[in-house]
């Protein structure tokens, strides 16, 4: 499998990655299964985040015997200095480690400066110069935030949405990483789960050399998959490239990528998936999503108080309630 290093870290690893968010829906002895399957398998790159409830927890609970042997990253979304310290060192005790090789800031409405008022590139900094953490990064799903971050020169990683539905701006922003030697962490590379085809959205960043990608695993035959590539690697071929060309035709234009920046609703409707759920039908077994369960979730769009809360969040701009009520008219053609 391909190597990858990222930016001027020097920190070089299979282009695979572990992304943890998912790993919080598990046991923590099914997390500690796949992990050490991972990492067996050649996986070296953990991502999580002080936000993704208890995967940091997880991360220590399986891998702190072999902490020197893997990179972790992870996320604050504190907005100043001192929500940055408590955060830093919850995060630390949870994943039983004495330093985080790169610490972000998570997909802050602005790009953390020195002198910015809020004290925390300032407090990253410190945390630097102390051997908490030995880089400091960035994620975002904003284009001009992640353009600033990157011209600032401030930062060692960016974490961007990267996917074959990706559009030109979103590839001005790999390709800018690539140019400033700012290493480029790819989320969403499954697109939330609407790319179905893991070796096609394998064989696309393969294509970028300076890309790291970072799964979403919760399930052993996620990871069998994305390990098996470690010996077959996928390529670009006739067969994958028409496949992400009708791809991309079917799922351009406004759709939920499945973030979950919407949320918390006050009406409590489970956004991420209901605002998508025309896609999940038909992309995936249906089944799955028409059950009684489901049906009374997709039923909660109809207490939708429009608060506008969902639609002011997201990073994408889209009428968020005027595609819960879309897929809410979809959904019930598929109940009759």
């Amino acid at each position: 499998m391909p190597k990858v290093t990222l930016g001027k870290t020097g920190i070089t690893v299979d282009k695979n990655g572990f992304g943890a968010l998912p790993i919080q829906r598990v046991s923590f002895d099914e997390a500690k299964k796949l992990f050490r399957k991972a990492y067996e398998g050649g996986m070296t790159f953990f991502d999580t985040a002080r936000s993704y409830s208890d995967s940091e927890e997880k991360i220590g609970y399986a891998m702190s015997d072999v902490r020197h042997h893997i990179f972790l990253a992870s996320k604050t979304p504190s907005k100043d200095g001192d929500g940055f310290w408590k955060d830093l060192d919850t995060s630390l005790r949870m994943m039983k480690t004495d330093y985080i090789d790169i610490y972000q800031f998570h997909n802050p409405d602005f790009c953390p400066k020195p002198g910015d008022g809020t004290g925390l590139y300032e407090a990253a900094l410190e945390a630097k110069k102390q051997g908490k953490i030995r880089f400091i990064g960035i994620t975002n799903h904003r284009l001009h935030i992640a353009k600033e971050a990157i011209a600032s020169g401030l930062y060692d990683t960016m974490q961007f949405p990267f996917c074959y539905l990706a559009t030109e701006k979103d590839l001005e922003i790999v390709n800018l990483c690539k140019e400033k030697q700012m290493g480029f962490i790819a989320m969403k590379a499954l697109s939330g789960g609407l790319i179905t085809n893991a070796k096609a959205a394998a064989a696309f960043i393969g294509q970028y050399d300076h890309v790291l990608p970072i799964w979403g695993i919760q399930r052993e035959k996620e990871l069998d998959e994305f390990l098996s590539f470690v010996d077959n690697q996928p390529q670009m071929t006739e067969e994958i490239a028409a496949l992400i060309s009708k791809d991309k035709k079917d799922l351009s234009g406004n759709f939920c990528r499945g973030c979950g920046y919407c949320l918390p609703c006050p009406a409590q409707i489970e956004i991420p998936n209901s605002a998508r759920m025309s896609l999940l039908l038909r992309r995936m077994p249906s089944a799955p999503y028409l059950t009684p369960e489901w049906q009374e979730k997709m039923s909660r769009i109809e207490n939708c108080i429009h608060c506008n809360h969902c639609s002011d969040h997201c990073p994408y701009g889209l009428d968020t309630p005027k595609l819960l009520r879309e897929n809410l008219e979809d959904y019930q053609t598929f109940l009759k």
